[in-house]
């Protein structure tokens, strides 16, 4: 089943709401898919379009902003699993955000039920070079980083 929602765009339910689309990620373009959490009637909730609005609205904002929280994420990761210390070939040192930025993948946007979380929230899914399994995720409220995991903190 397909919708064209006014603010989301075309949208297709495969057990949620999915659009893969482009968008513009630190100067790259990226493919992603946008998921928005919904049942199948493709109803969706004010606080979900204020959420994704924000998100665009800010974008070239936050993706400066994103970049660290996964940084220090990454570097405290290395550091738990002692790769600070011993070489491991999928833990390199990456000490910069531009390190950091050949390392990741921005691969999805999840815009959640409104019911779940006070405030804005968005999460952000990547793909990373240390972690093909769980890659890396992120959770927006009110467009500040809440926190930064594996991917399914973003969901």
């Amino acid at each position: 089943m397909k919708i064209n929602d006014a603010v989301f765009g075309e949208l297709e339910y495969n057990y949620g709401w999915v659009r893969y689309t482009t968008i513009e990620f630190c100067e790259t373009e990226a493919n992603i898919a946008l998921m928005v959490d919904g049942d199948d009637d493709g109803e969706f909730s004010e606080k979900q379009y204020a959420s994704y609005h924000s998100l665009i609205e800010d974008w070239g904002h936050l993706q400066q902003s994103i970049l660290q929280p996964i940084l220090d994420y990454y570097q405290q990761k290395r550091f738990e699993l002692g790769y600070d210390v011993s070489y491991n070939e999928n833990y390199p040192i990456i000490d910069t955000v531009d390190e950091l930025l050949k390392n990741i993948r921005l691969v999805g946007i999840y815009v959640p039920s409104a019911r779940r979380f006070e405030g804005r929230y968005i999460g952000l899914t990547f793909e990373c070079i240390w972690d093909a399994e769980n890659g890396v995720g992120m959770r927006l409220i009110d467009e500040e980083v809440a926190k930064v995991g594996y991917q399914d903190v973003a969901i």
